[in-house]
C-alpha cells in the first residue's frame, strides 16, 4: 500500500470537496476553487470530514496514481485554505524587479528588459529596499501553477556557480566554484 496514498485527508472547516461523475474533484474554499481530473480507476470517498483516496488493483501503474492523486488533492485544499507563497531574490548589480498590476518588468543584465506576463490567479509584489537585493514575491492557491511560474523567471537568469549572480529562491544554498586563480596556487 503507498504510504503516501492511504494518508487521509482532514477537510478543514469552510471547505466544500465535490467530485463529479466524470471523476472531476472540486475543492471550494476562502480563497478560491480548484479542480482536477481524476484517472477513471482512481475513487475518492468521503466520511465525516474526512477525504480518502482508493485504488482498484495492486499495479504499479495504480499504485503510482494513488499517491499522486491523493498528493494532488491536498495540495489544493491547503491552496484554498492557506494558499502558497515563493520569494525569489535577484542577486546582480543592476538587477531590477517591478510589477505593475500582474505584469512584471525585470532587468537582468542584457540589452532588453524582460517583461512577464502572469496568470490571473498569481499575484505578485516586488520589493527593492536600499541595501538589499530586489525581491520578488508570487501568491497563488495553485501549487502546481505557481511553482511553473516561479521556474520560469528562474530560467531566465539562473544563478551561475562563480558569483552567485542570477535569480534564486530565498533561502536557498548555491554551490560555489572556486574559479582559475584557485587552481593556480
Amino acid at each position: 500500500m503507498s504510504r503516501i496514498g492511504k494518508a487521509p485527508i482532514t477537510i478543514p472547516s469552510g471547505v466544500t470537496i465535490s467530485v463529479s461523475a466524470e471523476n472531476v474533484v472540486t475543492v471550494k474554499g476562502p480563497k478560491g476553487e480548484l479542480t482536477q481530473r481524476l484517472d477513471g480507476d482512481i475513487t475518492v470517498s468521503q466520511d465525516n470530514g474526512i477525504l480518502t483516496v482508493e485504488r482498484p488493483t495492486e499495479q504499479k501503474r495504480h499504485k503510482a496514481l494513488h499517491g499522486l492523486y491523493r498528493s494532488l488533492i491536498n495540495n489544493m485544499v491547503i491552496g484554498v485554505t492557506e494558499g502558497y507563497k515563493i520569494q525569489q531574490e535577484l542577486v546582480g548589480v543592476g538587477y531590477r524587479a517591478t510589477n505593475t498590476g500582474n505584469t512584471l518588468d525585470l532587468v537582468l543584465g542584457f540589452s532588453h528588459h524582460y517583461v512577464f506576463e502572469l496568470p490571473k490567479e498569481i499575484t505578485v509584489a516586488t520589493t527593492a529596499d536600499k541595501g538589499k537585493n530586489p525581491t520578488i514575491i508570487l501568491e497563488s492557491v495553485d501549487k502546481q501553477l505557481l511553482g511553473q511560474v516561479a521556474a520560469k523567471i528562474r530560467s531566465l537568469r539562473t544563478p551561475e556557480p562563480y558569483k552567485g549572480k542570477g535569480i534564486k529562491f530565498v533561502g536557498e544554498v548555491l554551490r560555489r566554484k572556486a574559479g582559475k586563480s584557485a587552481a593556480k596556487k
